[in-house]
């Protein structure tokens, strides 16, 4: 794009201020370079700065100091160059399923049978493309957390934030969604900032990890198991040791050990 990184934080540091006039620091000196592509995996305890992180990052929160820059530019507010999916369902009711996934485009100013065809393909992506004229109401979770990524990727961000997007769901429904997301990714070429507390989510996706504790970054680690990944990571030795030292640092101690 532009020879500068996706996104680069640079001492980043967010305090809010109590009612009691006490100072909370969720964010503490945090330097962050994302390079064009990556899937960097953001980790650590509820609680500990992650979301702070991304909303800063995403132009929804104004830092205390530091500074914040998407290809060289300063983030100074919301874009449609970055794109965002949280936990929570954030579909337009009076919206349909084709409709929400092409809103992205036509923010963008993109004809509307250009915009049908990128909705349609985005819908094929996901498993939805019988669906594309229903009510978001009449989706399944799983089915709407679809959409929500289909509708993530149609809008074609420079960098996409995740912030615990299949938190809430099933095994079963969250495997179907790695796999859907890694499809788009590879694709695509998209950089993603992923949000979890959950290790083995974080190994199965990340190309890089990135652990936040008390709002600070505590490691950073390339993860270089090989793709595709799957089931087999929980036998693979290395991953295993892996997992251990990341648990270690979420100070899950008694578990790092069992593992």
């Amino acid at each position: 794009m532009t020879g500068h990184p996706a996104l680069e934080i640079s001492d980043l540091s967010v305090a809010f201020r109590h009612d009691n006039n006490m100072e909370v620091r969720a964010l503490v000196d945090v330097s962050v370079r994302v390079p064009d592509g990556q899937l960097l995996v953001l980790i650590g305890p509820s609680g500990h700065g992650k979301s702070t992180l991304l909303s800063v990052a995403a132009g929804l929160l104004t830092p205390t100091s530091g500074t914040v820059l998407a290809h060289g530019r300063p983030v100074t507010g919301p874009s449609p160059e970055r794109g965002i999916v949280f936990q929570q369902d954030t579909t337009f009711p009076w919206m349909r399923v084709r409709d929400h996934v092409g809103y992205g485009p036509r923010l963008r100013g993109v004809p509307a049978r250009e915009r049908r065809l990128i909705a349609d393909k985005f819908l094929k992506s996901v498993g939805l493309e019988s669906f594309a004229g229903s009510w978001p109401k009449e989706l399944s979770g799983g089915m709407r957390k679809r959409l929500a990524v289909a509708t993530a990727f149609a809008a074609n961000p420079s960098v996409l934030f995740m912030d615990e997007p299949f938190g809430s769901l099933d095994f079963v429904t969250r495997t179907i969604l790695h796999a859907m997301l890694l499809k788009l990714w590879k694709e695509t070429n998209m950089t993603i900032v992923f949000v979890t507390h959950d290790v083995d989510e974080a190994l199965l996706l990340g190309d890089r990890i990135c652990v936040l504790v008390a709002g600070r970054i505590v490691d950073d680690i390339v993860v270089q198991f090989e793709r595709p990944r799957g089931d087999d990571l929980r036998s693979n030795p290395r991953a295993i040791d892996l997992r251990r030292h990341l648990l270690g640092r979420l100070g899950i101690e008694a578990l790092s050990k069992g593992v």
